[in-house]
């Protein structure tokens, strides 16, 4: 009997909903451009989208209403369960942790010097699994 290749993004995810930070001007940082993206926590009860070297919250699931809505919307986050996230340099490998990457990915967790920073460390999660340079599978 051969060994079946394993689904790991069909694991339940956990999700959890949250207000949209803003922009001056009342305009959302998230957009229907960004589901499938890693979000960062930016306030209580919100998020953006994750900076790079910024803490990971999770991957950005739906956002009610529509782009025109500004204001009026919320975002869906997946926080916890298995998910696929966008990669860029520095590329994990299995077994890292990972932090915010440029434009809206997910990069190698840093080396720490010393004791980690006050509050903890913020790399979040375990990859799995590593599609080239393109997305990796994380457990969150």
């Amino acid at each position: 009997m051969a060994i079946r290749d394993q689904n790991l993004d069909a694991v339940a995810p956990v999700l959890a909903t949250f207000k949209i930070k803003q922009t001056v001007g009342g305009i959302d940082d998230l957009t229907d451009a960004l589901i499938g993206k890693p979000v960062t926590i930016t306030a209580s009860n919100e998020v953006g989208p994750v900076t790079n070297g910024g803490l990971l919250l999770g991957k950005l699931i739906s956002l009610t209403l529509t782009d025109e809505d500004p204001g009026k919307r919320l975002a869906t986050v997946q926080v916890g369960g298995i998910c696929r996230l966008p990669v860029s340099a520095t590329v994990p490998v299995v077994g890292n942790a990972v932090v915010g990457g440029a434009s809206n990915t997910v990069k190698q967790a840093p080396v720490l010097a010393g004791n980690d920073p006050a509050g903890g460390n913020i790399a979040r999660g375990t990859v799995l699994a590593v599609n080239g340079s393109v997305d990796c599978v994380i457990l969150l």
